[in-house]
């Protein structure tokens, strides 16, 4: 199992960080240790002093696909959830000033936090809401439809330099209003009145 994540896929988000706008999807991976299931808590690593969170749409891949067309692409998934893509933003502003890969404040253990899957069953996930609260206040509110690449599109792109396995999951981008995580927080993803995920920061 593989974690694929897009960067910078809502304009607003990568503007807010003073990144270009990008003309084709931005990949990174995170490996299955970064997986934290279950409302377990996400302990801060040592390592940095400005954990971000990132809420995003996650779909979990079901049937295996190679240089999959766009209009196919919905037949490769049929389940998905909100999920957060922790960022130790410092150590990633680093890498980034020395022209560096993202993996060591990207791909950490227990950085990709995913919900409660359910079956997508005529949910509209290119104009689906969602919001990620800290201690009750929302802090993040997205909608798909604002994605520069749907999921689709991700999918057909990513399926075109990686074979797509039953099980891989899809982080699609967060919206803006990333922001610093400390101990004590409490991080709720939901859409409407489906909570996907409630846990503790640590």
């Amino acid at each position: 199992m593989k974690i694929i994540c897009i960067g910078r896929n809502y304009g607003a988000h990568a503007k807010e960080l003073g990144n270009e706008v990008p003309d084709k999807p931005v990949i990174f991976c995170k490996p299955d240790t970064a997986l934290l299931k279950h409302n377990e808590p996400f302990y801060i690593p040592d390592f940095s002093k400005d954990i971000h969170h990132e809420i995003e749409v996650v779909v979990k891949i079901d049937k295996m696909g190679k240089s999959i067309a766009p209009q196919f692409a919905h037949k490769y998934y049929s389940e998905f959830t909100l999920g957060v893509d922790f960022t130790a933003r410092d150590l990633q502003s680093e890498l980034k000033s020395k022209g560096l890969p993202w993996e060591l404040a990207k791909a950490f253990d227990h950085s990709a936090v995913v919900g409660d899957f359910l079956k997508i069953d005529g949910t509209d996930l290119n104009n689906y809401e969602f919001t990620l609260l800290k201690n009750n206040a929302v802090v993040q509110q997205g909608n798909t439809k604002d994605m520069l690449f749907n999921i689709d599109a991700i999918i057909s792109f990513v399926s075109h330099y990686f074979t797509l396995k039953t099980g891989d999951l899809i982080f699609t981008g967060t919206p803006a209003g990333v922001g610093a995580v400390s101990i004590g927080d409490c991080l709720i993803g939901k859409s409407g009145h489906v909570e996907f995920f409630n846990f503790e920061v640590k």
